[in-house]
This record gives C-alpha cells, structure tokens and sequence, in this order.
C-alpha cells in the first residue's frame, strides 16, 4: 500500500515525551503549570526579551483577544488581507464588528502596504479610520512591517500581525516575524512549522496588553476568594501538557525552518517550467516556507491548477489550492474590498505542495517527477 504524503504533518524532535512526563510528574495536568510558564518564556528568549507572551488555546483565540483588546466592538470596522485563513478573520465577527478587505502586493504575496496607505488618508478624511489593521504573514513570510508600523502611528490605529504561519521567519534587519505591530498572533496547529498538537499565542510588546490577556483568557476572575466576575471572560488558556510538547518543539524551530527551505528549494530546482512560478521572497527577508506555494499558468503549460491536485491525489499525495480570498467567499458577500485581484489570480492558479520537515528527499523526487510528468505532456 502506497504511504500517503501529507501536506505538513506534526514532527517530533523526540524530547517531547520526556517535557510532558515531567508534567504528569508534577502532576500539573490541569491548564496552568510550571511547563506553561517556562514555554513562553522560551518563545519570548527567541523573539527578544521586549515582548510578552501569553500562551492560549488557539491562534484564533489569540487574535480574539487582542482585537477586544485593542477595543474592537460591535459597529467597529477591521482592516485586513482578504487571502487569509478563516481563524484569522472570524474574531472579528465573534465581536459584532465588520471587515474589510484588502489584496496583496505581487511582489511579496503579502498586503499591499501603498494600497492600505491610500485608504487611510480617505478615511481620516471622512473620519472613518478602522479600529484595527490585521494583516497575515502568508506561508511565513513576514508582511512588509517598517510601513506598516508607520502608517499605524500615523493614524493612531492598533496594528495586529497574523504571524500564525511564520514563527522562525524573520523581516530585513534579522528581526523575527511575531515582534510586529502592538500585537502579532502565533499559531501551534498540528500542520505548523511547530506544534502543541492545538494551541496559539499572543506575542505583546505591551505589558498591559499580556496582563489584560491572561486575566480574560483565564475566564475573567477578579481577585477574590469566591468567583467574582465584572466581564465577560474566556477558557483560553493553553494547556500545560500542550505547552510541555511545545518546549520539545522549540529546541528545534530554526532546524525545521532551514529544512521547509531546503524543501522549497529543491522543489524550485526541479520544476523549472514555462508558466510555474514560485511564491517571492523580498530583498531582506527569510521566509520559513511553510508551505511550499507556487501557481500554474493553464495557458503556458497545458494544465490547471486543479489538474496537478487530483493527480497528486490519485497517488495518495496531498496537495491543497491558495486560501480562497475572504471578500469571495459566501459569508462575505458583498464586504467592502480594495484591490486589483490579486489575491483571486493567485487561487485561482496557486498551489501548496507537501512540505513537512520530516518528508524524505525520495518522497519530494516522486512529487517533482509526477508533476514534471503532467506538465511535459502539456498541450
């Protein structure tokens, strides 16, 4: 029987099991314990010791609280990329608020800074400024941070980075995507760079913001010997046992970075062909390829997008299309949108290939071969 290849499956570095038998040790199984404390601690010595980290169930979680944070509310407007997953933008949601969105530079496959510029200078001229900007680090590339931090102190707006996909990415002068913005979120799914099997985080540069964080993530106890309550809280705190996984994990971020590049580029190598072209990275930046993210011109080669899927999907390799842009989707409809379609080119023609770290070189050569395959026997 074939094994099947997975798109990015979880991959152990093997201490992982010794990290969480020392929390059944101590018998912190329940949601808070020494292995929580010492995983943010490790995430805040790898981003730099200016932020605080506050670890919680799900990067969605995350983002949910720093946009309340930030003051999002009920009539409150987001700004963000429309090519994002949906964890990334149904917070804005769960808060009444509403989105709008906005596409993608071609150059860098992340937002387009000058188009979000443009539409700052009209609202401030009409008084409709956003009450947040979110933009997504997509496939673990950093979005373009110096303009945006400036725009955001511009405008006075809260600015919180997606970095869900880009822990052990890093943005021109070395400095680590998930340090962005007032906020960056984290992600820790099973098909991330790292994993705590479910799990997220939010990265602050600002205390109060982390403090606000644990307090409403930990179901808004006020302090009292009884359960008092003056806000509406969550159950958001991860969970010791999952953070004790993520301490394994992070002894070996940068090593399962460097392999989703070396993946990435062998990938790069070996489909050299008229109409496929490969995700860009700009001058400066180290993307963690997350996930290996290419589009195929019908045109110039003879097949689409969907043609290479269910190929590779009859021979029990798994492949998966661009994010379908957020403004096109049906629970959408009708949301305000800025851009060119960018975004929707790219779904329409792009394609993620298998790149997990622990994908053998001998699985990624049937990958290249049968794709190399189908595009040969083009027109």
């Amino acid at each position: 029987m074939t094994m099947r290849i997975y798109l990015s499956r979880p991959h152990m570095s093997g201490v992982e099991e010794l990290r969480v038998a020392e929390a059944f040790a101590s018998n912190f199984v329940a949601p808070l314990g020494p292995q929580l404390d010492a995983f943010e601690s490790s995430v805040r010595a790898y981003l730099g010791s200016t932020v605080h980290c506050v670890g919680l169930s799900s990067g969605s979680a995350a983002l949910h609280l720093a946009l309340r944070i930030a003051g999002v509310g009920p009539g409150s407007e987001v700004w963000i990329s429309s090519m994002t997953f949906a964890g990334g933008i149904f917070p804005v949601n769960y808060l009444g608020a509403s989105p709008r969105f906005f596409d993608l530079d071609p150059k860098s496959w992340t937002v387009d800074t000058a188009l979000l510029a443009e539409e700052l200078a009209k609202a401030a001229a009409e008084n409709r400024l956003p009450k947040a900007i979110v933009p997504t680090d997509l496939y673990g590339q950093s979005v373009d941070l110096n303009p945006l931090e400036a725009l955001a102190a511009q405008y006075d707006v809260p600015l919180i980075v997606d970095s869900a996909e880009s822990l052990g990415a890093s943005y021109l002068d070395g400095r680590k995507a998930g340090t962005g913005g007032d906020a960056a979120i984290l992600s820790f799914n099973g098909n991330k760079i790292i994993t705590t099997s479910g799990g997220g985080m939010l990265v602050t540069k600002h205390k109060a913001w982390a403090d606000e964080a644990r307090f409403l993530a930990t179901q808004a106890r006020d302090p009292a010997a009884h359960y008092e309550h003056s806000t509406v809280g969550y159950n958001y705190r991860l969970s010791n046992i999952c953070a004790a996984i993520g301490l394994g994990q992070m002894e070996v971020l940068d090593e399962r970075v460097t392999r989703r590049r070396e993946i990435f580029d062998r990938y790069r190598q070996g489909l050299t062909h008229p109409g496929i072209s490969f995700m860009p990275e700009p001058e400066g930046s180290w993307s963690t390829r997350w996930l290996t993210a290419l589009t195929i011109d019908p045109v110039d080669t003879g097949v689409s997008r969907e043609d290479i899927r269910l190929m590779l999907l009859e021979h029990q390799i798994e492949s998966r299309p661009l994010w379908k842009p957020m403004h096109t989707q049906p629970l959408y409809s009708g949301t305000r949108y800025h851009g060119s379609g960018v975004d929707e080119r790219l779904f329409e023609q792009g394609l993620c290939l298998p790149s997990g770290s622990d994908m053998t070189n001998e699985q990624q050569d049937e990958i290249i071969e049968r794709v190399s395959f189908l595009l040969n026997a083009g027109p």
